[in-house]
């Protein structure tokens, strides 16, 4: 089957297989571009505790299955959280392998949170925010050395910037430093936003988009299950000029496992007319 040529798979999609059966499941149905998850606790198709071993050998299981990485959806930890100096220096180690990896994978960028899995700031709301952005201006700056891109996924319903004002306001204290935002339908229509509206509001920064369909409150349905207005938000993308790619992250709870390749077809067939 042939999808639109800007429409991947996240990883994450297929997250109860082992990496190596999740990217023949994704190759099999006709991707030849992926995100890949590296989230602990989500998805754990990259071990948390990286060394120089276990990156080598997941950049070589992701080469031997021939498709192409977009980008590496990460996680060093909560980003809003104040860290001594011990911790600082584990941060920093994690980052590095990371960057490691996305270099020998081919990856694009390396997509770390907008803050710790929490609506709750661990200071204040200004302070929280002021954090998330230093930690990731420094982590666009390093990654710009090893020649990767940074982005984050600026509205993310279940992290502290999950709605559209901390995520303005986060985009607005990350002027200027490189990062990318990653839009995600699902986490916008969760948080009760519209991605139209989002559109219009971050276009000029949005480097990538995650797909997947949600209702408010809940963010892992299948795609056409909820009320995610994706013609209309892809149309709106490509009004404003969007010439990225697309994956289809479908970390969805409406479907079983046995199901969830033929979902990812249908999606991506939906989606691949819509693009």
């Amino acid at each position: 089957m042939t999808f639109h040529p800007r429409l991947g798979c996240s990883s994450i999609s297929f997250r109860r297989q082992a990496l190596p059966a999740a990217l023949a499941t994704m190759a099999g149905l006709g991707f030849t571009e992926l995100d890949l998850g590296a989230l602990p606790g989500v998805c754990d198709h990259v071990p948390y505790h990286l060394d120089d071993k276990a990156v080598s050998a997941v950049a070589r299981t992701v080469q031997d299955s021939g498709l192409r990485v977009r980008s590496i959806n990460g996680d060093v930890g909560d980003l809003n959280r104040p860290l001594d100096p011990r911790e600082h220096g584990d941060r920093a180690r994690h980052l590095d392998m990371l960057l490691s990896l996305a270099g020998q994978t081919g990856a694009q960028a390396l997509v770390l949170p907008c803050g710790a899995v929490s609506h709750e700031p661990y200071r204040s709301r200004e302070q929280d925010l002021d954090l998330v952005a230093d930690e990731l201006a420094a982590a666009a700056a390093k990654a710009a050395g090893a020649g990767v891109g940074l982005w984050t996924e600026s509205l993310h319903f279940h992290r502290f910037c999950w709605n559209m004002g901390l995520a303005r306001d986060l985009a607005d204290r990350l002027s200027g430093t490189g990062v990318g935002v990653v839009m995600d339908f699902s986490h916008i229509v969760a948080s009760g936003g519209d991605p139209k509206q989002f559109i219009n509001q971050f276009h000029p920064r949005i480097t990538h988009v995650h797909l997947r369909d949600a209702v408010p409150g809940n963010i892992n349905l299948s795609i056409g299950n909820g009320q995610a207005d994706f013609a209309g938000g892809l149309k709106a993308l490509a009004d404003q000029g969007y010439t990225g790619s697309f994956s289809l992250e479908l970390e969805t709870h409406d479907v079983t496992d046995a199901e969830r390749p033929a979902a990812a077809a249908r999606a991506a067939a939906y989606i691949s007319n819509l693009i």
